[in-house]
């Protein structure tokens, strides 16, 4: 396992972060405490440090396993993060939401379960779209103050906030977002039209869910086997299927699995990128990181990116035309160094 260091930040994550919202069998599906604890053994062991959770996920079940396992091990091992916006209790109108009252409560609790003093990476979980950018932004810092978290981040949220946050926070001296999580895969593009560029431009990691459409760029719906993706989904539509073709047609000729082509397709776009991988059983983590070990061409980028191409819209598209950069380039524009 390599190292990447998050967003313009000194710390040092794996390159593969582990997504934990299967820790618990509430709902009918998920690992047990055992499974769970195997699959942080091996991620552990295989060099992986980064661990992704919230307070929601298995109706704090998640928290609490992670919580027992690492007060059994190095804490300091890991860097752990979690989230805080939805609801963990239904009592009150501040028991969920952006607010800063719910940001503190919900960081006490999320404590509790994690049996630790400190969460190295604390996001934003959802934009509630009522609460002030600059309140969170105080907040964050505050708590980053109080040594409660390390770092701040957010998630699901509008460019043009994350961008606003940012930006007041270096003006008012706060700590800036060093990461940000959004749905990113060969089959949700959507990000590289605004989400994606401010990311680059402010120094942030993305840190991207779902980056195997829910199991679908796996091919298991090709193959014909269950999964919790239902068939209206768009994720199996007639454009999922052909692009989850070209990846096990690539997977096949590389001969490895075609989640590792997935996974590694978000790592090789040219910017910071950490995918979230998600397991309940061993098996599917063991498959998961024999992508560090994975290198797609040139040829295989420019073939899945043909076949997952999405429309920018405006002003992503109009930028492209020829018209426009011969005008405000005056000929140039192949010459002109460009910026990242």
């Amino acid at each position: 396992m390599k190292y990447k260091l998050l967003g313009r930040s000194g710390l040092k994550v794996s390159e593969l972060c582990l997504g934990t919202m299967g820790f618990g069998t509430e709902a009918g599906w998920g690992a047990d405490k055992e499974a769970s604890f195997a699959i942080m053994d091996a991620f552990a062991n295989a060099g992986g440090n980064f661990l992704d959770t919230a307070n929601v996920y298995k109706l704090g079940t998640s928290e609490k396993i992670i919580g027992e396992y690492i007060s059994n091990h190095d804490r300091d091992y890991f860097v752990l993060a979690t989230k805080y916006t939805l609801k963990d209790n239904m009592t009150n109108p501040n028991a969920s939401g952006n607010n800063r009252k719910n940001m503190m409560r919900s960081v006490e609790e999320s404590l509790k379960r994690l049996k630790t003093d400190f969460i190295d990476l604390f996001y934003l979980h959802i934009w509630d779209n009522i609460t002030p950018i600059d309140e969170v932004m105080r907040a964050m810092d505050d708590l980053i103050k109080q040594g409660k978290i390390n770092y701040a981040a957010i998630s699901d949220t509008p460019a043009w906030v994350v961008a606003k946050g940012n930006t007041l926070a270096e003006l008012m001296g706060w700590s800036q977002f060093v990461a940000l999580q959004v749905e990113y895969s060969l089959l949700a593009r959507t990000p590289e039209r605004e989400l994606i560029p401010m990311a680059k431009h402010f120094g942030i990691t993305v840190t991207p869910w779902a980056p195997l459409g829910g199991g679908a760029l796996t091919g298991k719906y090709l193959r014909g086997e269950p999964g919790r993706v239902k068939e209206e989904s768009n994720r199996r539509n007639e454009r999922s299927t052909a692009i989850t073709k070209v990846v096990v047609e690539i997977a096949d000729e590389l001969g490895v699995s075609p989640g590792n082509v997935a996974l590694k397709w978000t790592m090789q776009q040219g910017f910071s990128s950490i995918p979230i991988v998600g397991a309940t059983k061993l098996s599917q983590l063991e498959d998961n990181l024999k992508t560090i070990d994975v290198e797609l061409s040139p040829a295989h980028l420019q073939k899945l990116d043909e076949v997952s191409a999405i429309q920018l819209g405006f002003p992503g598209d109009f930028f492209r035309e020829d018209a426009v950069r011969v005008n405000s380039f005056g000929g140039f524009y192949d010459k002109v160094e460009k910026r990242n």
